[in-house]
């Protein structure tokens, strides 16, 4: 999670230095909303899982564990091909 605040204080500062239209600042604050959504359903269901297994080890609670990490993967996923979307151009226009 600290990561992810990084990585989204990081992207809302490019976003002023960079000067980001309005419709790029919809798509870059919603990917880390997304973001940030996605951990507290992850830290919720590891949490509720832990308490449902008596924080013992089995497999099926591995297995729903793994699958919130996964959605949060994907989320992430999203939110940085946003970025690239976004910067990418803005970088490429300013070394080339």
């Amino acid at each position: 999670m600290r990561k992810h605040a990084l990585a989204a204080v990081l992207a809302i500062v490019f976003g002023f230095i960079f000067q980001i239209s309005e419709f790029e600042w919809l798509f870059l604050l919603l990917s880390i909303f997304l973001v940030f959504m996605a951990e507290l359903f992850n830290s919720a269901i590891e949490n509720v899982v832990d308490l449902a297994s008596d924080y013992q080890f089995y497999m099926r609670a591995k297995r729903a564990k793994d699958m919130a990490a996964g959605a949060v993967l994907v989320i992430s996923g999203f939110a940085l091909i946003v970025g690239l979307f976004v910067f990418l151009p803005k970088i490429w226009t300013l070394f080339f």
